[in-house]
């Protein structure tokens, strides 16, 4: 989930200031589906409907000034449109799954925040500059 969360975030740089018509600034997964490269993601064993089922409801829900984890009362009135009745534990951990994305997206907005699985994926556009540069 933090993976996802990760890959879903906009990074900001400290130094970098937008100028007047400047593009919308875009996620590390639009990035890397701009160079070609699928995002990594770790295998689940056991559970991926509930994974699919919070991104049914929706992995984190407008709150006062922001976005806040999936409520219980979120999850009453979702599973009485689905015609889904959740377990208590199915429940906690929709909720704890929103929790941490919501964490995630919050922190992986630091634009050197490491991904929580796998590599960091470098740009063929940056790598053709360094060799330039070095050259």
């Amino acid at each position: 989930m933090r993976q996802v969360a990760w890959l879903n975030a906009v990074p900001e740089y400290k130094d970098h200031k937008p100028k007047s018509g400047e593009m919308p600034k875009t996620s590390r997964r639009d990035r890397l589906a701009q160079d070609g490269v699928p995002p990594q993601l770790p295998d689940v064993f056991a559970g991926q409907y509930l994974l699919d089922w919070l991104f049914e409801i929706g992995p984190t829900q407008p709150a006062g000034m922001g976005s806040g984890p999936v409520t219980f009362q979120e999850l009453a009135a979702w599973q009485q449109q689905a015609g889904i009745e959740l377990q208590p534990w199915e429940a906690s951990m929709l909720r704890r799954l929103s929790v941490e994305y919501l964490n995630e997206s919050y922190e992986a907005t630091n634009a050197a925040r490491p991904p929580p699985y796998g590599e960091l994926h470098r740009s063929p556009k940056l790598d053709k500059k360094l060799a330039s540069f070095l050259d």
